[in-house]
């Protein structure tokens, strides 16, 4: 990207500042979503034993094709291997999920579902089913095909340029600062 001195260059164009505008919205109703998709889910979910957190993980369970060790599990999930290790620790308690032995890596035992577990797990992916249905209807299909597209999208994007995020924070502090 080239680096012009001229003042006016800076200045970012029509398309720029509607698109900025469209991010920041796009954003603000993800982190929305996210919030009352959690308490949809744990109140879905609550009388199994699960929360979403809890059935997020044994999702994750679920679509392995062997069962993993947590830092596994939380590296696929994004999320922090010590989340995740205390989710599975309050899961083993209460028997939905149980450790087996590890042939790769003595201390990283692999997590599995327990009968209990998958039948919660189970009966929470039908209430989904559920819920898909009633929040889904009227929507047309290719609709929410694309918004699944376009967040995929962006999730990759980001996930391509941790490295560019973090240089660019750099930059903006620097600037504030100079």
């Amino acid at each position: 990207m080239e680096h012009s001195t001229d003042p006016a260059s800076k200045i970012p164009s029509e398309d720029r500042l509607r698109a900025r505008r469209a991010w920041s919205g796009l954003v603000i109703e993800v982190f929305r979503l996210n919030g009352d998709l959690l308490e949809a889910g744990d109140t879905l979910v609550e009388d199994l034993g699960l929360t979403s957190a809890r059935w997020q993980v044994l999702g994750a369970v679920d679509l392995a094709p062997a069962p993993l060790p947590v830092a596994h599990i939380a590296r696929n999930m994004g999320l922090a291997r010590q989340s995740v290790q205390r989710l599975v620790d309050d899961m083993l308690a209460e028997g939905l999920v149980r450790l087996a032995p590890n042939p790769h890596h003595r201390r990283a035992a692999l997590v599995a579902m327990t009968p209990r577990g998958e039948a919660a797990y189970r009966e929470a992916m039908a209430r989904k089913d559920l819920l898909a249905d009633a929040l889904a209807e009227g929507l047309a299909p290719e609709a929410l095909e694309a918004a699944g597209a376009l967040l995929r999208v962006l999730q990759q994007r980001i996930d391509a340029g941790r490295g560019r995020i973090a240089s660019l924070a750099t930059t903006t502090r620097q600037e504030t600062r100079g």
